[in-house]
């Protein structure tokens, strides 16, 4: 029986794949449930399962190449089964094709010359008075101006003579040279990278976030002299054991923990709805080469900070290296970005969609402050919260950041 193998939809927001290798070969004796090949959708690298039984007859698309789903990409069957009319897809883009072309010759594709520079005389003419060129003053200094040899012009004064009007055609020969002379590109200035299916997603979803959504932000800043005094504790405690704990840690439970008390910020729109959620499955953005992915940490107001923190650790690193399950990265509730380690004061994230709000923390300051009549250096740190009109409103999201702000400036009302 002839089985065709598709690029298969290997993540909910997958719309095209890009082959990252075959695990199998043509020829090879094929089992249902084998993995067949590795593809790259836009968020990991996911593994193609055989869906038949015979032999691995034909591969349409090689590595690099991609495909859209749902297309042919190779087809299993019976060694005398004939095959002959079924044709795979490699790409619509023609990424497929080219990549063949260029495999088949063997060479690398040939840029087309450049064309040769124009030139223009050097100035030559007879500075020193020596009479070999009989010139004017003023045509003398024309053509020193533009450049221009005067042995090259036919004077037409008195005994060959150059004057002005000598120089106006020489002029004119100038400016069509210069015309002609284009600028390229040195070779090495810049090189073009292709774009991975993840850039293609981002791009994808943040067309739908930043123009529709209507975005307003709120920003406080935290003290957080206590936070930082509870994660040395908890970590003095759990040295023995090798855990660390980190601030985003703890930041990510007070988020948690707040959102269980402002479900509407806890909420996603659905154009005819607004669906509230009473669990908090957090987002949490980690950067790759790539770009930006978050796994969620599920009913994460559930969960203990040590918990959060193992989890983190976890899919931060498997999403590192592509191997993340799409029930791992999708269904968050609501998101937080933190870019305090790479020394970021403050910044206003992008929301996901439907997501209705995402957090943006920045990094921890000492700060002067007056407090008590006295100036104290303190520990802030700002916090803004970008916000969907549509189901937050200013006072919602105000509150909830007076709640969040409250929580992490006295850390013990995490655990109420």
């Amino acid at each position: 029986m002839v089985t065709k193998v598709h690029m298969e939809a290997l993540s909910p927001t997958m719309e095209e794949g890009q082959l990252v290798q075959w695990l199998k070969s043509e020829g090879d004796e094929i089992s249902s449930g084998d993995i067949l090949a590795e593809i790259e959708t836009d968020k990991a690298t996911m593994e193609l399962v055989a869906r038949g039984d015979g032999i691995l007859r034909k591969i349409f698309l090689d590595a690099g190449g991609v495909s859209v789903v749902g297309a042919v990409i190779a087809v299993i069957a019976a060694a005398d089964e004939d095959i002959s009319d079924i044709e795979g897809s490699s790409d619509g883009n023609g990424t497929q094709q080219a990549l063949s072309e260029e495999s088949s010759t063997g060479t690398e594709p040939v840029a087309p010359e450049e064309p040769e520079a124009a030139t223009t005389p050097a100035i030559t003419a007879d500075t020193q008075g020596t009479g070999s060129v009989k010139a004017s003053p003023l045509a003398r200094r024309l053509a020193t101006e533009m450049g221009v040899d005067l042995l090259t012009i036919k004077g037409s004064g008195p005994g060959g003579r150059v004057v002005k009007r000598d120089l106006e055609g020489a002029k004119t020969a100038v400016s069509k040279a210069a015309a002609t002379t284009t600028w390229t590109p040195e070779e090495n200035e810049y090189e073009d990278l292709p774009t991975s299916q993840m850039r293609k997603s981002i791009a994808k979803r943040l067309v739908t976030s930043i123009g529709p959504v209507p975005t307003f932000y709120l920003t406080v800043e935290v003290d957080m002299n206590r936070v930082i005094g509870a994660r040395e504790s908890m970590n003095n405690m759990l040295e023995e054991d090798g855990y660390r704990i980190s601030v985003n840690d703890i930041v990510l439970k007070a988020v948690a923990a707040a959102l269980r008390q402002h479900p509407n910020c806890n909420a996603q729109w659905h154009d005819s709805f607004v669906r509230r959620f009473n669990a908090v499955h957090l987002g949490v953005a980690v950067a790759i080469d790539e770009g930006l992915i978050t796994p969620v940490i599920r009913n994460a107001h559930a969960k203990g900070i040590m918990q959060i923190a193992a989890e983190v650790r976890e899919l931060a690193g498997r999403a590192r290296t592509k191997k993340l399950m799409p029930d791992e990265y999708t269904g968050s509730t609501f998101s937080v970005s933190n870019l305090g380690m790479f020394g970021i004061q403050e910044f206003t994230a992008i929301i996901n969609p439907p997501e209705a709000g995402i957090l943006a923390v920045g990094g921890i300051e000492e700060t002067p402050l007056v407090v008590n009549g006295e100036v104290k250096v303190c520990p802030r740190m700002r916090i803004t919260m970008s916000c969907d009109h549509r189901v937050i409103d200013g006072a919602q999201g105000a509150r909830f950041l007076a709640t969040l702000k409250s929580m992490l400036e006295e850390p013990t009302a995490i655990l109420l």
